[in-house]
C-alpha cells in the first residue's frame, strides 16, 4: 500500500501566489489559506491568480464571495498585478 505524501507547508503571509498550485487544488488551498490568514490576524491580503483566460480568477472570486469572514475584495491596482490578482479585506475575529 502506497503512503500518502506529506502535505506541503506554505508560510502564510499577506501575499499568496497561486502559480505553483495545481488547478485541481486551487479551491481547497485558497480556502485553507483564508482560514489560516484570519487565524493569524491578517487583515489585508493579495491573492495572485494570474491573467490567463480567467478560470482561476473566477474560482477565487467565487471562494471569496462565499467566505463569511471576507469583508471585501477587488482587482488589484495595476502595480500590484491588476486583474491578475485580488486585494482581499478580512473581518477581524472576535475574541
Amino acid at each position: 500500500m502506497e503512503e500518502e505524501p506529506e502535505p506541503v507547508r506554505i508560510p502564510v503571509t499577506d501575499v499568496f501566489d497561486l502559480h505553483s498550485v495545481p488547478p485541481r487544488d486551487v479551491e481547497a488551498v485558497v480556502e485553507e489559506y483564508l482560514m489560516e490568514a484570519q487565524r493569524l490576524g491578517l487583515g489585508a491580503l493579495r491573492i495572485v491568480h494570474g491573467r490567463g483566460i480567467g478560470v482561476q480568477r473566477e474560482m477565487v472570486r467565487s471562494i471569496l464571495a462565499r467566505t463569511e469572514f471576507v469583508a471585501a475584495f477587488r482587482d488589484a491596482p495595476a502595480e500590484a498585478g491588476g486583474w491578475g490578482a485580488m486585494i482581499v479585506t478580512l473581518r477581524r475575529m472576535l475574541r
